[in-house]
């Protein structure tokens, strides 16, 4: 990943929110940026890929700029994994006027900021992972993770010799118990009929030990295929699988080489290329505000990594000619998936 600039910590009036700044110091710039992480990049990949993908964006803009007046200023704002100073943490933010746009990424975001956009009328958002229609002040990208879910269960279901898989997930949210988890059961059971998929809930995003324990119990129940949505407390169910032999199915980003030989396949959305073309397209005035633009396999923004040495290693020839088959065909749009499995 990128590396950002040497960032210095800036005070907001007198709010405990903490901003990473990468043009300190320094005048307002053409636009002013501030990319608002909820949560930790360090536990969440799919975070860190947002502020990776503003900061490549604003690096492009800048070198073309004609003059330093031109550039624009890209701050970035780690709020922390409690949800309940979310709502407080992003009115702060917008309440300094220091930001043109406030870009993140949460299926939860576009609900939280409704309020704060109509608290300040100038304020635009940009989120990414959400979905929102009519709203002039924000502009979402919803990530169409039906294929992305299908495909992780497709996998777990043609590798699982006890046909039983499991995904633990931090908690329950709209996109995890309608798409998520349905789609990721749907595919294992399309795989291999008979496959069940258990779903257990860690009840936050960083307990390490809890997603230790629940994978110990599901593998004792028989499950030997996981796929984590839990970040930090992935950790966990990393170092259990690896103890008790069982294998993980892997979401957000390529993260074979956490856990060579356990971990089996490895997909993700593409949050970097989404937040560096929004990013870009907001600085060269063309962002089509109240609108929500959904994108997938088809359109190029999700992965599945067939050709890492590790997964060409561990996992059969058999087993990634039909997974090829089948993201083959998502991508070429001959294979599609319902809207709804309800």
């Amino acid at each position: 990943m990128k590396l950002f600039k040497k960032c210095v910590v800036l005070a907001v009036l007198a709010s405990p929110v903490l901003f990473l700044s990468c043009g300190g110091g320094k005048s307002k710039k053409a636009a002013s940026i501030a990319v608002f992480i909820p949560g930790i990049m360090a536990d969440s990949p799919t975070y860190a890929h947002v502020a990776e993908g503003v900061q490549e964006a604003i690096d492009e803009f800048n070198a073309k700029a004609a003059s330093d007046a031109d550039k624009a200023d890209v701050y970035i704002m780690e709020a922390g994994t409690n949800q309940a100073e979310w709502p407080g943490k992003l009115t702060s933010l917008a309440a300094t006027g220091t930001y043109d746009l406030i870009i993140s990424s949460n299926p939860s975001m576009p609900e939280i900021a409704t309020p704060i956009a109509k608290q300040f009328p100038k304020q635009k958002f940009i989120f990414l992972d959400a979905a929102l229609e009519g709203n002039e002040q924000i502009y979402t990208v919803s990530y169409n993770q039906r294929g992305q879910a299908y495909i992780s269960g497709y996998m777990a279901g043609l590798s699982s010799r006890s046909h039983k898989v499991a995904l633990i997930a931090a908690q329950e949210y709209p996109i995890m118990n309608n798409i998520l988890h349905p789609y990721f059961a749907k595919g294992a059971a399309d795989a291999y009929s008979g496959t069940t998929c258990e779903f257990r809930v860690v009840g936050n995003w960083y307990d390490a030990s809890k997603g230790a324990e629940i994978t110990n119990a599901l593998c004792d129940a028989g499950t030997d295929i996981i796929l984590p949505i839990c970040g930090g407390a992935s950790q966990g169910v990393i170092s259990a699988a690896g103890e008790r032999g069982i294998h993980i199915v892997w979401f957000d980003e390529n993260g074979f080489k956490k856990a060579p030989g356990t971990i089996i396949s490895c997909c993700m959305t593409k949050q970097a290329k989404a937040a560096k073309e929004t990013t870009l397209q907001y600085l060269e005035g063309e962002t089509p505000w109240g609108t929500v633009r959904e994108v997938g396999f088809k359109e190029g923004y999700a992965e599945f990594f067939d050709s890492d040495e590790n997964y060409i290693k561990h996992v059969g020839e058999d087993i990634r000619n039909k997974m090829k088959e089948l993201t083959d065909g998502l991508r070429s749009g001959k294979v599609s998936l319902p809207d709804s499995l309800n």
